[in-house]
């Protein structure tokens, strides 16, 4: 997993992006998330610092984030894209398919086997996505 978030208004300016002051904000909100905020959440959060932020800003600065390989985004079959900063660290995803709470993880074994059974059938590994969907075990009642 991530150990550090990513900072987006750093790797924007990296890239030579203009920074207005309200995709400071965005990016601001996307570095400090935690989850995985789809367009219409990193809206509410970002016009909590400044009320005259558009929705129809946020869609362009997110989809400029993404273009850029600054962000990735995500459709975990809720019908929404969700967006986590693109960082270098691998992780898979696990989805609480009641809640929509996402998990993340990194796992050894799964990911040698992943590359064992590419090499199988005649490929190198080069990439991949693994999401995993599920509801909690009930514990005891």
């Amino acid at each position: 997993m991530p150990t550090q978030q990513p900072d987006i208004e750093a790797l924007c300016l990296e890239k030579g992006m203009r920074m207005t002051d309200q995709r400071r904000v965005i990016a601001k909100v996307l570095t400090d998330a935690t989850d995985h905020p789809d367009v219409e959440e990193v809206y509410r959060r970002s016009t909590v610092v400044d009320s005259g932020i558009s929705i129809a800003t946020v869609y362009r600065t997110v989809r400029l984030f993404e273009e850029a390989g600054i962000l990735e985004r995500h459709d975990f079959r809720d019908g929404r894209s969700r967006y986590e900063p693109a960082t270098e660290d691998h992780h898979d995803h696990l989805i609480n398919v009641e809640t929509g709470e996402v998990l993340e993880f990194h796992n050894d074994e799964i990911e040698k086997l992943q590359e064992e059974i590419a090499k199988r059938m005649g490929f190198k590994l080069v990439d991949h996505r693994m999401e995993l969907y599920g509801i909690p075990i009930e514990k005891d009642k």
